[in-house]
């Protein structure tokens, strides 16, 4: 009987499929070039890109220590796994969506569509290139083909450029239908045209070590025509405060507000911060919240604590365990220790760019939600600010047009005063303004500014020079491990870098392996030696003693 019912179904699902005009290859729930909404498209592949900027920014971050970075080894923090996700998200999603989204834009006249779409994947073609070097992509969206192998990390590289020359003609294409979400600059595209030029500028730079006669001419033909970012047009991701699904706030005000704790800051970069220089930077209430205004003495909560550094570490004056004595509570560079229950003790994102509180000596705990700018914080892709430093950069070792003191100082009043400018614009603008006015404010930056000039007159040599330009841009990248670790590689500067806590530390990561959900797809892959393979622009001395 249950054999009978069986084909007397099957038969009937027969007649009607054979009734209908169905095309069973077609799945009906799946988007297609017919029900694709090119708005949401976009959407999706903006939201993604901050996604992979602060997926890629965190390792960047850590590598150049402007958090901590845990484990007692380079090889230990990185492996095959680490970068699973930013290589899926890079790929099966902005990527992908680009590639479905351009020919429905195309049809339709959406000019702006494909000029932040081209912007996008060309920053996120780079973004692949500087973390692996030589990667898929001609072959890598054809659907057909289920094994693209890599391309040169220059060609790549070469396709991105042309890719922001496309995005700039869409950008100024007379008519355009349709009108965009812009998560990033409101339908602004002036902006948008100056931040393709600003990636072109970043573009040279990158590539001066393997063609520095390009570079230099491209840079100065781009400062020429005055039409990179400007204060106010910086390029960066708002978050919100909502907490329900999906929720809308900082990543980093979430790790840490809602339980307290979250990322230990790093005791070299506060150093930096505080104790380097005989002063406090102006920026460091705005970066660091401080939970306790008072060191620790109790080793079972700071294990470092009366302990003498390592020998590496005294035989070189670095910093080691607590920066101060005023309560900048983080952990050395590639410390294993476990964790104890000081998460509502430790340094942690203030409200400069998490979105948390400013540090007015208040010294609370931070579990608490509604603390601060409530994680309504920013990712800073790239400020105006940055492209002084780029500048002061490409001066010093390009000769292009411009003068590298006064770029270096011009960037570092720009990025004080942008931090600034943004924290109080949120809710943490009355205590801000309590503690420090804006003219007392005006002030601290002035002497900073007044400092780093004259350290910078006297700075003898070129590599001295850049050790001044390269350290104050690390510091306004506070939030960006993205050009920090570019920036690294580099010009080698910071150097003297605090180094991992014990004195075999591994080989530091001059690009990352290719991903484990990468090898293990695709039959062409072939995983690199080591992480010391550097990238195609990377011609800098092999090895550890180039970053230290």
């Amino acid at each position: 009987m249950k054999r009978k019912i069986y084909s007397l179904m099957i038969a009937a699902s027969m007649v009607f499929a054979a009734s209908c005009d169905l095309d069973l290859q077609e799945d009906p729930n799946a988007v297609n070039a017919s029900t694709a909404n090119p708005d949401f498209l976009l959407n999706s592949i903006q939201l993604g890109y901050q996604g992979v900027f602060n997926t890629i920014g965190d390792d960047g971050m850590r590598l150049t220590r402007m958090i901590n970075q845990g484990s007692a080894q380079y090889e230990g923090a990185y492996t095959p796994t680490t970068t699973n996700g930013y290589w899926s998200n890079a790929y099966a999603g902005i990527l992908a969506d680009i590639d479905f989204l351009v020919p429905l834009a195309e049809e339709s006249n959406l000019q702006r569509h494909l000029g932040i779409a081209k912007t996008i994947k060309a920053m996120v073609l780079f973004h692949l290139v500087d973390s692996y070097g030589d990667v898929p992509y001609r072959e890598a969206l054809d659907p057909s083909n289920f094994f693209p192998n890599v391309d040169p990390g220059a060609q790549v590289y070469s396709d991105a450029l042309a890719l922001l020359n496309e995005a700039e003609a869409h950008f100024n294409a007379p008519e355009s239908s349709g009108s965009p979400n812009d998560f990033y600059y409101g339908r602004n595209y002036g902006k948008w045209t100056r931040l393709v030029n600003t990636m072109k500028l970043r573009y040279y730079l990158n590539t001066r070590l393997v063609n520095p006669s390009e570079s230099a001419t491209a840079i100065n033909a781009l400062i020429a025509g005055n039409n990179l970012l400007r204060e106010g047009d910086d390029f960066v991701f708002q978050f919100g405060t909502t907490s329900a699904d999906p929720d809308s706030r900082h990543p980093r005000f979430t790790g840490t507000y809602v339980s307290g704790g979250g990322d230990y800051q790093s005791t070299y970069y506060m150093w930096h911060l505080t104790e380097a220089k005989g002063f406090d930077d102006p920026r460091v209430r705005y970066y660091i919240y401080r939970q306790t205004t008072v060191n620790s003495t109790d080793p079972d909560e700071i294990e470092c604590i009366g302990t003498i550094p390592p020998a590496h570490y005294l035989a070189n004056g670095f910093i080691y365990c607590l920066p101060g004595e005023r309560g900048y509570w983080g952990r050395d560079h590639l410390n294993p220790d476990g964790i104890p229950p000081d998460g509502l003790r430790r340094s942690v994102w203030g409200v400069y760019p998490a979105g948390g509180r400013f540090d007015d000596d208040s010294a609370a705990p931070v579990n608490n939600i509604t603390l601060g700018a409530q994680g309504a914080g920013i990712h800073p892709i790239m400020l105006a600010s940055y492209v002084d430093f780029m500048l002061a950069e490409a001066a010093l070792f390009l000769g292009t047009t411009g003068d590298a003191s006064a770029y270096l100082t011009s960037g570092i009043r720009k990025n004080m005063e942008f931090v600034r400018e943004f924290a109080t614009s949120t809710p943490e603008a009355s205590t801000i303004r309590s503690f420090t006015s804006d003219d007392a404010y005006t002030q601290q930056v002035t002497n900073y500014v007044n400092y780093i000039s004259n350290e910078y007159s006297s700075a003898s040599t070129d590599t001295d020079k850049m050790r001044i330009i390269g350290r104050e841009y690390w510091l306004a990248l506070y939030g960006n491990g993205v050009e920090a670790f570019n920036l690294y590689r580099r010009t080698g500067q910071p150097d003297n870098m605090q180094p991992g806590l014990q004195q075999n530390f591994g080989n530091f990561p001059r690009s990352f392996f290719y991903p484990l959900n990468y090898l293990t797809t695709n039959n062409n892959a072939v995983q690199k030696a080591d992480q010391t393979v550097q990238v195609f622009w990377d011609t800098n001395p092999a090895g550890n003693a180039w970053v230290y």
